[in-house]
């Protein structure tokens, strides 16, 4: 009985990475696109977004596995795999760092800029939110990250949970005769792959977990059952809350006459206000925090996330030195000084960026899904922690997203 609480007590203490990784996920992803699916489906995309989620389970995981059994990072792999791989991922990596800090920036301060009592430009509030993010990272860093993540996790978890259980009370808005748009036609394939493409988090998020269990690691011994079972933990709560957005999009806003709005700001305020109007006024503040909660734990996560990224890349470059305390915290600054410059210059097209945003992550996840699924299995590295099902679903999750994206752009290449 001892045995088994320590073993309980050391998966806790062991517990971050994986919850992090569900923060970051749990924004753009969830309160707009999976929301988004049930409010323009209803239910039938639901299958969908768990399908997804379990056929890129093992290219995440191979991200924590690969620095548990190997004691390094998955950018150490991308680089020693080949240069054009590692040149590839830094490339598309500084990309989705600009782009990804900019737009779900912008969608928290507008939230915020929504929710509060009195008009302030959303400029100001990007910017306020930014410092605030930042402070909270280059006074306390991987520590104050840590428990901030898990503090927003439990407040989301909670909030979402009992806002989906008032949706359900209620009963759906949408008329029992009422029948829907099918989202099975080649006109709704762009909104398909983007909703995949972030779902449950862009690929390049594997790398970041690993960089993230490193920096754990440096503050305590980590075992590969307790490393797993905080990667599981989230990664399953980051699917299931996915599947509850798409219930509160298909209870509260399916069947409704108003047009929903497709733009993920727009999109997000109009979801606070259809609540109030569906469960109550009183409902607003509830949603409004969980839209809220979701944005701001992605910003401050993406900032930790990417900055880590950068600094890995070219540090492996050989462009900085090696255990430099301070290179994390220039790139800290230099990547929220690009974000915010790229919403300052080019505001009124960052919708358009960040649905690119989440093709190209789609289209570049076969590649490096199949990355990271080598370097776990080639030259004999990690082949005991690649069991026959992990073996099969990985192939079954290159086969799927391959062809998917094949056929997305044979689409957008006029050929369908």
């Amino acid at each position: 009985m001892q045995a088994q609480q320590q073993g309980w007590r050391g998966r806790l203490q062991a517990l971050g990475p994986g919850i992090l990784m569900a923060t970051a996920a749990i924004g753009g992803s969830h309160l707009v696109a999976s929301t988004q699916a049930g409010a323009l489906f209803g239910w039938q995309l639901i299958w969908l977004i768990l399908l997804v989620n379990i056929l890129k389970y093992p290219f995440f995981r191979f991200g924590v596995q690969y620095t548990l059994e190997h004691n390094e990072s998955l950018l150490q792999g991308y680089q020693r795999k080949g240069k054009a791989y590692f040149y590839s991922f830094i490339g598309l990596n500084i990309i989705a760092a600009v782009v990804n800090t900019a737009g779900v920036l912008l969608l928290t301060a507008s939230l915020l800029h929504y929710a509060l009592p009195w008009p302030v430009a959303v400029p100001l509030l990007c910017a306020l939110i930014l410092v605030v993010c930042l402070a909270i990272l280059l006074l306390g860093h991987y520590r104050a990250l840590d428990k901030v993540a898990k503090l927003i996790m439990l407040l989301l978890t909670v909030t979402t949970l009992a806002a989906a259980i008032i949706a359900a009370s209620n009963g759906a808005n949408a008329p029992a005769d009422f029948v829907g748009p099918s989202p099975w036609q080649l006109v709704t394939l762009g909104f398909l792959v983007a909703l995949m493409g972030w779902m449950p988090a862009p690929i390049e998020i594997s790398a970041i977990s690993s960089l993230w269990l490193k920096a754990k690691l440096r503050q305590q011994a980590i075992s590969r059952q307790q490393g797993l079972f905080d990667f599981n933990l989230g990664y399953w709560l980051t699917a299931a809350l996915a599947l509850v957005f798409v219930s509160l999009g298909a209870l509260v806003q399916y069947g409704s006459e108003q047009e929903i709005a497709l733009a993920g700001a727009a999109f997000a305020q109009q979801l606070i206000g259809m609540y109030a109007s569906t469960i109550g006024d009183w409902a607003r503040p509830l949603v409004a925090l969980i839209a809220f909660l979701c944005m701001f734990g992605t910003t401050i996560t993406v900032l930790d996330g990417y900055a880590r990224t950068l600094n890995e890349s070219f540090t492996l470059l050989g462009w900085q030195q090696p255990g430099n305390r301070h290179s994390l915290k220039i790139w800290l600054l230099v990547q929220a000084a690009s974000g915010m410059a790229l919403i300052l210059f080019f505001s009124s097209a960052l919708g358009p960026l960040l649905t690119f945003a989440m093709t190209l992550a789609f289209l570049t996840t076969p590649v490096f899904a199949w990355l990271n699924y080598s370097l776990m299995a080639g030259a004999g590295k990690g082949a005991d922690g690649l069991n026959w099902p992990l073996k099969l679903l990985s192939w079954a999750g290159l086969v799927y997203l391959t062809g998917f994206a094949l056929l997305f752009l044979a689409w957008f290449g006029g050929f369908l």
